[in-house]
């Protein structure tokens, strides 16, 4: 198919484009940038009048919840809800049953992904066996499986001697390893913020501390072994200093924020608000400014949905029994754009949130992502950045229907997804 995308606004961080441009593709790929190739002849135009024309989203973190948990979300619902959000490539988390940590298993859900037809999935291989902490997975095989890094997703290794050998691993074949930081025992079993709220509604706490201990370990580990890491979610003031100096120094560490908490804060429990439970929890004020103000200098990489779609059996709890998670693929490209209208300069602010979320994104995983170039793979988002719409479960296309902004009225909505060259979905 032919598909000529005329008349919208072109945002390319990428490549510095942010003009009225038109957009040429045939086979797949992008086969022309303002101007038509010769013999160009569209099969298919889109009128992009007044609206946004952007490369693809890029999320660092999405649970599509198979195999084994398709009580709480299906593939073909996530991956709707993802060309539903303009997301074009979606990286996900070991952490499903069973565990990503094997071959056949990785080739199974990149197998099915490929039978939508819709979002390119890049799947995150176990470090461990099951997860436990262990034995290590067989790295290389999983990388050939189609692996694009390695992860513990919230499971913590207890024994720091098994982290080093899996860095010294990663590091003898390039590969990236993700990991969240976090004590497993500081603040075990506790569902929010330690702090003034989580006291005066009860609550048990998970304290900063949490955060900031692993993070000395991690990066002693980097500077013995050499390895990359890429930390996920971020949540406080404190951890991102230590990520901020650790990037001065020059080790090879990125680092990512989960969208909720680049605009809530522990206040945002509310009266117990299940759909606010998170991991890691909604902190404190000062850790979200020091958040948004991390975007803005480049300690943080990239803004990620954290998508972890949650069933009403397991939310519609007490806060401290609800399980954690929250929907965020169809929400992503909105909470961008509006940490980009709060905080970024004006003239800057849609290529700002638009790099975050694209070019930013596709670099971390190394996947051809993330730009509108002339011969890239054309995965694009059409959007309108003025359009408001509000935040309601039957406008999700996302079986997990909680998030902390269900009644929200937010900017931007898609009107257009392309996946390498095919329409995935128009409004």
């Amino acid at each position: 198919m032919k598909i000529h995308i005329k008349n919208g606004h072109l945002v390319d961080p990428a490549n510095g484009v942010d003009a009225k441009q038109d957009l040429y593709i045939a086979a797949g790929k992008i086969v022309g940038v303002g101007n038509a190739p010769a013999d160009f002849t569209a099969t298919k135009t889109l009128d992009a009048s007044g609206l946004v024309v952007a490369p693809g989203l890029v999320d660092l973190s999405a649970r599509l919840r198979e195999p084994g948990y398709e009580h709480k979300a299906t593939l073909e619902s996530e991956m709707q809800a993802a060309v539903q959000g303009g997301i074009t490539s979606l990286v996900c988390p070991p952490d499903t049953d069973p565990v990503l940590d094997e071959p056949g298993l990785v080739e199974m859900l990149k197998h099915r992904a490929r039978l939508l037809n819709q979002a390119h999935v890049y799947p995150l291989g176990a470090l461990t066996m099951k997860l436990h902490g262990e034995a290590l997975t067989e790295m290389a095989e999983l990388t050939d499986a189609g692996c694009i890094g390695f992860s513990q997703a919230d499971q913590p290794i207890l024994d720091t001697t098994v982290l080093l050998r899996a860095l010294q691993y990663a590091k003898t074949f390039d590969y990236t390893v993700w990991l969240r930081p976090q004590d497993p025992h500081l603040g075990r079993n506790g569902v929010a913020h330690s702090g003034p709220v989580a006291s005066r509604l009860g609550l048990s706490g998970v304290p900063v501390m949490s955060e900031t201990i692993p993070l000395y370990t991690i990066f002693e580990l980097m500077r013995v072994t050499g390895a990359r890491v890429h930390l996920c979610r971020m949540s406080s003031a404190a951890g991102l200093e230590l990520v901020r100096a650790a990037k001065k120094e020059g080790l090879p560490v990125t680092c990512d924020v989960g969208a909720h908490h680049v605009h809530l804060t522990e206040i945002d429990v509310g009266f117990f608000d299940a759909n606010a439970r998170l991991t890691p929890p909604l902190r404190g004020q000062r850790d979200r400014d020091a958040i948004r103000a991390a975007l803005l200098d480049g300690t943080i990489d990239a803004i990620c949905s954290d998508h972890t779609p949650v069933d009403d059996d397991e939310k519609l709890l007490p806060f401290g029994e609800a399980s954690p998670g929250a929907t965020g693929l169809e929400l992503l490209l909105s909470l961008a754009l509006k940490w980009g209208e709060e905080c970024a300069e004006p003239k800057q602010a849609v290529s700002r949130a638009i790099a975050m979320v694209t070019a930013d994104a596709a670099r971390i995983i190394g996947a051809p992502a993330g730009q509108l170039a002339v011969g890239a793979i054309a995965d694009i988002c059409v959007f309108d950045p003025a359009a408001r719409w509000t935040v309601a479960a039957p406008v999700l296309a996302s079986q997990g229907k909680h998030t902390p902004f269900l009644g929200y009225e937010l900017a931007g909505q898609v009107k257009a997804t392309v996946v390498a060259g095919h329409i995935a979905f128009q409004r």
